[in-house]
């Protein structure tokens, strides 16, 4: 029964569903005997839930995870080989994606930290959806599997986008094209991933990491995200104007009035 600080969103036969307590919102991909692969229910249903997480101004961190023995396999092979098949892969993949990319865009945009929660094998998109959220937490057993260049084709859903940044061009060429698969002890070496945990203490670890992180100030974990992001394509100039307009704004909230009075008051 949920608490009056909790709320669970859809049924246990939905593709993706939504558990929010206090300020942590916990996405958990629902497709275990698929290995939480990717296909156009789930992807809508992350778009949905996406929005759900943006507009609540109560939730400072979201956590996705996945249900049963994986993270995720990444996209539905079933899916897109029947449209290989059908000669129908521009309309199928591409209605998938357009969802999908809106769900990548929110987690992005919007100004709460996105830690992903990894155990067992994250392939493909699975792989991208771990390293496209802020932060990541690793199951010692994770796996990380790019998957796409072995069937000849190129990365997608936010592969590139939460990587290259983090290790740079040539890892990520060695990533993607030289990679069979890499354990979460590497993934900790090259910075995609925060921490790593035994496999039994990945739930409670989770939530441990997303406590600390939601005792941020929503403002200051969103002006920090958006900053940071921005910081690698934006001129000198902009960056520091967007840094003047981010932390004025922070200080004219309450929480850093009470935080600065408490400082400034040690002592006396």
């Amino acid at each position: 029964m949920p608490t009056p600080d909790s709320a669970t969103s859809g049924t246990a036969d939905d593709s993706a569903l939504l558990s929010i307590e206090g300020a942590i919102a916990t996405l958990t991909l629902n497709r275990p005997g698929a290995f939480n692969s990717i296909n156009l229910a789930i992807a809508k249903k992350l778009e949905q839930l996406g929005a759900e997480v943006e507009a609540n101004n109560e939730l400072r961190v979201l956590v996705i995870e996945g249900a049963g023995r994986a993270f995720s396999a990444g996209g539905d092979l079933q899916t897109i080989g029947a449209a290989a098949a059908a000669d129908t892969i521009a309309p199928v993949v591409g209605e998938l994606l357009k969802h999908y990319h809106v769900f990548i865009e929110t987690l992005r945009r919007m100004p709460k930290i996105v830690l992903s929660s990894v155990h067992g094998s994250a392939a493909g998109a699975g792989m991208g959806l771990a390293f496209v959220a802020d932060l990541c937490i690793a199951a010692d057993d994770a796996r990380f599997t790019p998957a796409y260049a072995k069937i000849g084709v190129s990365p997608d859903g936010g592969s590139t986008v939460g990587m290259v940044g983090t290790v740079g061009i040539r890892r990520a060429l060695q990533i993607f094209l030289a990679e069979d698969s890499f354990s979460a002890r590497q993934a900790l070496e090259w910075g995609l991933v925060a921490k790593i945990v035994p496999a039994a203490e990945l739930k409670v670890a989770t939530q441990q990491f997303a406590r600390r992180l939601a005792q941020n100030p929503l403002a200051a974990i969103g002006g920090t995200k958006s900053l940071i992001y921005q910081a690698a394509v934006t001129a000198t100039r902009q960056q520091l104007d967007a840094e003047e307009e981010k932390i004025i704004g922070c200080m004219q909230t309450d929480e850093f009035r009470a935080a600065v009075l408490k400082f400034t008051s040690k002592g006396k």
